[in-house]
């Protein structure tokens, strides 16, 4: 049963705050949903009210897209549970689950499925926008891996979305984010990976970076699909090493060694359940935020000395290629498969007075970058155009099926893409 929260009602300022806390908007109604049926019943209320809606699941979107100004909330998080068939190992998830929900009922068999880096993040929202995580070189993308959807249109029907039965839906769903409707139920395909995971850390001084990275864009050529090569970019130089998940890890160790002086070395094994909650510390929700993406098809060396050369920011570069590059790029709406790097720069302050300043310089950071990069990741888009994420023959497409399931454009507050007969 739905329970409905307006301005002044215990829970509505709960319930509208989320993890960038620049946001600051208020609905002018909150639906907490139990039940697909409850979801029917708030878009039907959206259409008789003529009110705006965002759909809530983690509310992790950096410009606080789930929350409307003055409109309708849908909020999902009640819908939280998470079934596993181990019979045909798959688990079927309900739109609002996080994904550390996720994480530990498939981890109970020793089974997991890509699922990003932060275990309080929405299911609905990554998985929507393709879904990056330390399994997708192994397994593909978090879209990759659903058989089929559950979906309320913006008609408020009910349908179904696989391979098979609305297979142009089941096309766009992954990775065309929220523009089709409202995802009320995800079915996963779940892998054996057993449940323990290794991160090595490796961190070289500024004078030393570029050299370094130089010599990891190399070892990652070279790299095993259960690693994923990270690297993290500081005023003072570079972090850089894998995630590894699976058996054995180590042997590229004494690789890493080898790329300068090493000023501080961290090789941890843990449980996956840790890897997956391990930065949920720093990725609290009372911090403002701000972050820019790019995709790097490639890491040139002027590319590299653009990445150290921009003091008093931070960036982190996590690899792309294997069972992502593997899947077709027109099985799917999800784009550039062909990405080596995935590109994040990112500041998180307290005081409001130091927004301006903040927000300038990691626009300055990623725009000097732009000359050596193609295309985003379309859950990092923060204010760019739509077409960054798509080239432009999967937008046209995109366009259309937008026109088809909803033609009013009344799931808009996503990173949109417009129907096509209202781009005509």
């Amino acid at each position: 049963m739905t329970t409905f929260l307006e301005p002044g009602d215990t829970g509505y300022d709960a319930a509208r705050s989320i993890w960038n806390a620049m946001i600051d908007r208020r609905p002018a109604l909150i639906a907490r949903c139990t039940t697909t049926a409850d979801v029917v019943e708030a878009v039907h209320l959206a259409h008789m009210r003529n009110l705006e809606i965002g759909v809530r699941c983690g509310g992790h979107s950096i410009a606080g897209l789930a929350v409307p100004d003055g409109g309708l909330m849908i909020d999902l998080t009640p819908m939280g549970a998470v079934e596993i068939d181990l019979e045909r190992q798959t688990a079927i998830v309900q739109g609002g689950a996080l994904l550390g929900e996720l994480d530990r009922a498939a981890q109970r068999y020793g089974l997991a499925t890509t699922a990003g880096n932060v275990s309080h993040t929405g299911v609905g929202g990554l998985t929507l926008g393709g879904g990056m995580g330390w399994l997708a070189r192994q397994f593909g993308l978090a879209c990759d891996n659903v058989t089929a959807y559950e979906v309320v249109t913006a008609a408020g029907d009910v349908v179904r979305a696989t391979a098979d039965e609305n297979a142009d839906l089941f096309w766009g769903l992954r990775g065309g984010g929220g523009n089709f409707g409202i995802v009320t139920s995800f079915e996963f395909r779940l892998h054996e990976i057993g449940t323990r995971a290794l991160v090595a850390e490796f961190t070289y001084p500024l004078e030393a970076a570029y050299d370094a990275l130089r010599g990891w864009r190399e070892l990652n050529t070279q790299a095993p699909r259960e690693a994923t090569f990270t690297a993290s970019i500081t005023p003072d130089g570079v972090t850089l090493g894998y995630v590894w998940i699976g058996p054995l890890g180590s042997d590229l160790l004494p690789k890493f060694r080898e790329l300068g002086p090493v000023v501080k070395e961290s090789v941890e094994s843990m449980p996956y359940l840790t890897l997956q909650s391990r930065d949920d510390s720093i990725q609290g929700h009372r911090y403002r935020r701000y972050w820019k993406g790019h995709y790097f098809k490639s890491l040139p060396d002027e590319a590299i000395k653009a990445l150290i050369g921009t003091p008093g920011v931070t960036a982190s570069l996590q690899a792309y290629g294997g069972a992502i590059a593997d899947t077709p790029d027109g099985d799917a709406a999800f784009s550039h498969r062909d990405t080596l790097f995935e590109f994040v720069t990112a500041a998180r302050w307290e005081d409001p007075a130091d927004d301006e300043a903040r927000i300038a310089r990691v626009r300055e950071y990623a725009a000097g970058l732009t000359p050596y990069t193609s295309g985003v990741y379309m859950n990092t888009l923060n204010g760019e155009a739509i077409n960054r994420a798509f080239p432009p023959e999967k937008l046209a497409r995109l366009a259309e099926l937008k026109a088809k399931y909803d033609p009013t454009n009344l799931f808009h507050l996503n990173q949109n893409i417009a129907p096509a007969i209202l781009v005509g």
